[in-house]
């Protein structure tokens, strides 16, 4: 029997080039948007509504009386009532409230996705890093490991997390892709140093000028919000699915 296939996409940009009808997208956005949409259901959100634009989120804040959040370029958005950082997400905030989120990179590539028909949408971090992998393993499909990078350039984090995921699943796959083998290799050479690696990026300097240190350490840390937020396109939410 032919195992599926998992191919991983270095940016955006690069998406129109895979088959994603058959396929699990995983959307990888290490900073912040996947580890916080995790966190967030994991802490017991009811869902999570992820929107391309502010105003989208705005509005649909207001129609659902729910949480507004997001950034652009890694600072809150004027008009949206929280920002993009899991710390703002403790079970004691957000249990059984709705959010509504919309990121620089995150969202904008899930939105891509189901623009080009993928049949499943989740999203992926190091914070819900083994129920990914079991999730994968058990849907027994194709997988597009999508990194959404940073303004449609590569990142250094994202390409991590693929790696992390391919280390633990590829051989429940067939692998015929020189990202993936790169994204393993990165891994494999720096999970025992990866926040110290991480320190190095371009994100991590960003953003660790607005006081976000904790958050990328957080970000990069396996399994602490371990769910997996499953898009239902009939309500365009994301769902926690335990794995």
């Amino acid at each position: 029997m032919n195992k599926p296939t998992l191919y991983t996409i270095l940016s955006p940009r690069l998406l129109d080039l895979y088959d994603l009808e058959n396929a699990v997208v995983v959307i990888i956005d290490v900073f912040r948007a996947t580890s916080t949409i995790a966190t967030a259901l994991f802490n017991g959100a009811q869902l999570v509504y992820p929107v391309a634009e502010v105003q989208d989120c705005i509005e649909k804040g207001k129609a659902l009386n729910a949480i507004t959040a997001g950034e652009r370029d890694g600072k809150v958005i004027e008009g949206l009532q929280y920002g993009n950082s899991p710390a703002e997400y403790p079970a004691s905030f957000i249990k059984g409230k709705i959010l509504v989120l919309t990121t620089t990179n995150g969202t904008k590539l899930l939105h891509l996705a189901l623009k080009q028909g993928a049949s499943t949408v989740i999203t992926g971090s190091f914070p819900n890093l083994s129920a990914v992998c079991n999730y994968l393993i058990a849907q027994n499909k194709n997988v597009i490991l999508g990194c959404s990078g940073w303004k449609d350039r590569f990142n250094i984090e994202d390409t991590l997390f693929a790696g992390a995921v391919i280390h633990r699943i590829k051989s429940h796959f067939t692998i015929h892709c020189d990202s993936s083998l790169m994204a393993e290799d990165m891994h494999k050479l720096h999970q025992t140093d990866r926040i110290q690696f991480i320190r190095e990026t371009t994100h991590w300097h960003r953003l660790q000028a607005y006081g976000l240190e904790k958050d990328l350490e957080y970000c990069v840390t396996e399994d602490g919000a371990n769910i997996v937020p499953v898009y239902h396109p009939e309500d365009k939410a994301l769902h926690p699915e335990s794995w």
